[in-house]
């Protein structure tokens, strides 16, 4: 049968077999009318295509009316344009100089087809409610019209306003526009119980889109499923014909779990005017669109209450993946909104393919709707990231309460500081400063790596929404190359008890000893900003570059072993460049760095990675100001990463910004435990704002399979206890004392507990001298007197501190052990003198 010749009247092409036995005409598109005996009957009436020209369906116009738009067009684009930052965040905005004129363009991260994401609505994080599949009938309009504000002409040069009430006459639902003279009719060309192509039994209209009315039908041919029959708005109208035959052409073939199945195209007798209709037939899918789940949100007082930001995200990765399919086939879906996305049980599926296209397609119509379509449609046409920007749109409309959109904001996104989501989620206003860029070539490349950032994004809103972990492997950065400051505290060189080896107070003071001495300047060593920048992330090697596999199979670590065998590569890259500027920055040869680096900026001006170096080296260099520029653009160009985040939030601490350094580590730790850094730099930052009890959850939050656990415990027994006695007491009372017994018991027993995750006994005991010389200073500086009952005199209730009394007898011994445990061990004969003398030092005075 794939060889029977098109019936229709003047076609020369034959039917050709797209799969599952449906035929097409492989010259006019259209479909055989199938006789009740299966066999092919009678000639179907052929339907021309549509013309150059574009118009929207409650849309925005495109090329043909380019002209008329442009200046308004290229006043929103420039109004949007200064409205937007190159520099989005928080810490940049506070920097001299306030942003960056640098671009970063963004290498696609892999093609753009995708599996099938059936029953992975929320991929895995966040579970999405259900939307019950209601019974067809019930979705049926009793009284099907279309109200007169949304009745507009269909002739694409024209769309004027027509069937409007005039005084007390109401509109007419036919007729011919005033302004044109074009026929229009709103009136449905399909009443219960026709039969369309001797198989389609129509129930009755569904709705009425941009190009006509939708009926639900019954396919009495395949096992009596419901289908929908989406009609033309007008057959006179060419641009709608064409749009309707090229749904058919484009997407009979497309079968993807996240977009409507299309069946057919057949056409039908209109009985009234005695002309052919065009009806494409797909599958049904009951449920709700994003508009009306939006929609049936409301707050107490009945207004919208948007979308939980994970729930919408859970909508865009889906939609992502659709989109991404068409592109895999050369489409563009150009009309993407809330209106055609229906969520029906777990699984959300876009409808109306109207306004799909050919990427090639240089003459059809463009349709697209205000307040979604990309400024840049109406004068240069559609592209992948003019569909992307639409996704971008939807999110927006969905996540908050978008009032201006289709005007004020028809191209633009609200001041962050206004909107609470934006606030609230920092990364999530990234994604959409991206995706809705002016600029098309400054979006993201393809829907798979908008998917994977909007991914990222939605891992980074569920572990701030719950407190648990959701990491994932970066398919754009490695892992950490290591954790450079795990050491927070330097080791003491001074007594760890200040008090306990001075001479006992004169007559007269009360039995108590004088005052701490005053502290040094500063609790936690300094951050070598160095080093941490070296041990930051390093991007993975582009598998396109020419040297990806020599790269690869390069087995030195060592700078200058790897400088000597870049030599040997068969060809100049970036990749080869880049690995010798890390190379050359990890030498300290920052001249020949600065020269590597130049002349890639020379090279590739925008491509992120060459960024991200720049961001590096001008860390090691100490230009701070300038590497949170480079990383923060990184981050505008990649929200869902944690690598720039980690990278800002090492800006932030050195520049002196510990709010800004604090949130930007919490944003990475909280989402990815692998980061180690995070946990240190945001427990470093805390001690500095003087927020103790914060630097410890943070530490003691670092999990027992992470190879850093031991140096975090240990870091958190001198968090609770490094010079916590020259502070001013907080809160006088029996509470503060109850609470500084409470982190002496804590540490103790922490300290105990390291015993079996591999401490050795040299930093088991130091770190036993500092808590027992913390708490001899708290019992002779009077604060245990004042604080804490002392312990009754029953037996077997004393206060035990790592075996030794909580008491001023019972720490001087257990400091005199500890100290003569670590001359013991000591590999020196001078140190092992000192250790001896500062046991005797703590020494109890006895008889013996």
């Amino acid at each position: 049968m794939s060889e029977r010749q098109c019936q229709r009247p003047g076609c020369t092409g034959s039917y050709e077999d797209v799969g599952g036995g449906e035929l097409y005409c492989d010259t006019c598109g259209l479909a055989p009318v199938v006789a009740p005996n299966g066999l092919v009957g009678s000639p179907p009436t052929g339907v021309t295509g549509g013309g150059k020209g574009a118009r929207g369906s409650s849309s925005s116009s495109a090329r043909s009316s380019a002209g008329s738009s442009r200046s308004s067009r290229s006043s929103r684009s420039s109004r949007s344009q200064s409205s937007r930052r190159s520099v989005s965040g928080r810490l940049s905005r506070s920097l001299s100089g306030g942003s960056t004129s640098r671009s970063v363009s963004v290498r696609s991260s892999g093609s753009s087809a995708s599996s099938s994401g059936r029953g992975r609505l929320g991929v895995g994080l966040v579970t999405v409610p259900d939307v019950p599949r209601p019974d067809p009938r019930g979705a049926v309009q009793e009284n099907p019209e279309v109200p007169e504000r949304k009745r507009f002409c269909s002739r694409s040069d024209c769309g004027a306003p027509v069937g409007r009430a005039r005084g007390d006459r109401p509109g007419r639902t036919e007729g011919f526009c005033t302004k044109c003279g074009h026929p229009y009719s709103f009136v449905p060309k399909l009443n219960p119980g026709d039969i369309v192509h001797g198989q389609y039994e129509v129930v009755g209209c569904l709705a009425h889109g941009g190009l006509g009315w939708v009926y639900l039908a019954i396919d009495r041919a395949v096992s009596d499923r419901w289908v929908v029959l989406k009609g033309l708005l007008d057959t006179g109208d060419q641009d709608a014909m064409a749009a309707a035959i090229s749904e058919r052409r484009f997407l009979a073939e497309i079968e993807h779990a996240n977009i409507v199945r299309i069946y057919n195209f057949v056409e039908h007798l209109d009985q009234r005017t005695g002309s052919m209709d065009g009806y494409i037939v797909m599958e049904y899918v009951g449920g709700k669109s994003l508009k009306e789940i939006a929609n049936g949100r409301r707050t107490a007082d009945g207004r919208r209450d948007p979308l939980p930001v994970e729930q919408a995200c859970a909508y865009g990765i889906e939609a992502l993946e659709a989109l991404g399919h068409l592109h895999s086939r050369n489409l563009l879906y150009c009309d993407f909104k809330v209106d055609n996305a229906i969520q029906t049980e777990g699984q959300l599926k876009v409808i109306d393919m109207g306004a799909v296209r050919r990427m090639d397609d240089d003459e059809s119509a463009i349709y697209g709707t205000v307040g979604y379509q990309a400024p840049e449609v109406a004068e240069v046409g559609p592209s992948v990231a003019s569909d992307l920007y639409t996704v971008a749109r939807t999110l927006a409309v969905l996540t908050f309460d978008f009032q201006g959109y289709t005007n004020v904001f028809v191209d633009s996104l609200p001041d962050p500081d206004n909107i609470e989501v934006f606030r609230q989620y920092e990364s999530f206003y990234r994604l959409l400063v991206r995706a809705t860029d002016p600029d098309p070539a400054r979006r993201f490349a393809s829907a798979q790596e908008m998917a994977e950032q909007l991914t990222g994004v939605l891992r980074e809103v569920v572990a701030l929404q719950t407190g648990k972990p959701r990491p994932s492997l970066s398919t754009l950065f490695g892992p950490e190359v290591k954790v450079t400051d795990t050491e927070l505290f330097a080791e003491l060189t001074d007594d760890v008890s200040r008090l306990g080896v001075r001479p006992l107070a004169p007559k007269g003071s009360g039995g108590h000893r004088e005052s701490l001495p005053a502290p040094p300047a500063a609790i936690v060593r300094p951050l070598d900003s160095a080093a941490t920048a070296l041990a930051l992330p390093v991007p993975r090697v582009d598998p396109d570059d020419p040297n990806a596999g020599f790269l690869a199979g390069l087995m030195t670590s060592a700078p200058a072993e790897l400088i000597a065998a870049l030599g040997a590569a068969p060809a100049d890259s970036v990749e080869l460049r880049l690995r010798g500027l890390r190379a050359r920055l990890a030498m300290g040869e920052l001249t020949a760095a600065a020269d590597t680096l130049a002349d890639l900026e020379h090279r590739h001006p925008d491509d992120w990675r060459v960024v991200w170096y720049r961001g590096v080296a001008a860390l090691v260099t100490g230009d701070f100001e300038s590497a949170a520029l480079s990383f923060d653009a990184v981050y505008d160009a990649f929200p869902g990463e944690a690598a720039p985040k980690l990278a800002l939030g090492v800006c932030a601490e050195v520049l002196g910004q510990l709010d800004n350094a604090a949130e930007y580590y919490r944003l990475v730790w909280t989402t990815d435990p692998s980061y180690v850094s995070a946990a240190f730099g945001l427990a470093r930052v805390r001690l500095a704002a003087d927020d103790r009890a914060g630097a410890v959850r943070t530490l003691e939050s670092v999990p027992e399979s992470s190879i850093h656990y031991t140096a975090a415990r240990v870091a958190a027994v001198r968090a609770r206890l490094r010079r916590r006695l020259e502070a001013p007491e907080a809160a006088p009372g029996a509470s503060a004392g109850a609470a500084f017994l409470d982190d002496l018991m804590a540490s103790a027993g922490q300290l105990e507990a390291l015993a079996g995750f591999g401490l050795d006994a040299v930093r088991r005991e130091r770190l036993a001298t500092e808590v027992l010389g913390t708490a001899l200073d708290w019992v002779l500086s009077g604060r245990h007197s004042r604080h804490v009952s002392a312990p009754p005199a029953t037996a077997g209730t004393r206060t035990v501190l790592l075996g030794s009394d909580l008491d001023e007898r019972g720490l001087r011994f257990g400091l005199e052990r500890s100290y003569r445990t670590l001359a013991r061990l000591a590999q020196g004969g001078e140190e092992r003198i000192e250790l001896v003398e500062r046991a005797n030092r703590f020494r109890p005075r006895t008889w013996v």
